[in-house]
């Protein structure tokens, strides 16, 4: 049966296991040979990233005909608006063409772990928090969707990807448990 690790992207990670620079890569946190990413998280987010060792497994995640749903908790500048939020349920348009309608909520601030290094903060401007379920991947799509309407994220939190969810999940932290294929 094939392995799939729930692993909590800190920060300023690639979601990969080697750079020709000096960035920090998986491999700091993943010490499990063979396992891949089954889709990727930028650099500037946090969060559910799925990993496996089984290549139709990482298809089937990653695929985007798949429309697996992937929920994001999104920190926003500003105090969002139902205007907002009813474009982002609807769709927008955006340089790449039309996103899918996505589920989006206003939420009270989370509990998350601290991030390092903070969001800036400005004095002047709220931030507000809201939850966003997508079922694509667009190169960055959550960011660009909130810019669109006008509140640019600032912090960015995956917690789940289809069945699977962050739960306790520390950053840094990685559970493994195995998936049977044929229940996806």
């Amino acid at each position: 049966m094939p392995s799939l690790l729930l692993f909590n992207k800190p920060f300023d990670v690639l979601s990969q296991f080697t750079d020709g620079g000096e960035r920090e890569t998986l491999a700091r946190y993943i010490p499990v040979k063979d396992v891949y990413p089954a889709g990727r998280l930028d650099r500037d987010s946090e969060g559910l990233l799925l990993l496996t060792d089984n290549g139709r497994l990482q298809h089937r995640i990653s695929d985007p005909k798949h429309k697996m749903a992937k929920t994001y908790l999104a920190q926003v500048e500003g105090e969002i608006t139902d205007e907002a939020i009813h474009r982002l349920e609807q769709g927008l348009v955006l340089k790449d063409g039309p996103t899918l309608p996505a589920k989006a909520r206003r939420i009270s601030a989370p509990e998350l772990w601290e991030r390092h290094p903070p969001i800036r903060e400005r004095k002047n401007i709220p931030t507000s928090w809201i939850s966003l379920t997508i079922t694509e991947g667009k190169n960055r799509q959550v960011r660009r969707m909130t810019a669109a309407t006008g509140f640019p994220t600032l912090r960015l939190v995956r917690t789940q990807i289809g069945p699977w969810q962050l739960d306790s999940l520390q950053p840094g932290e990685y559970r493994k448990i195995d998936v049977d294929p044929g229940k996806l």
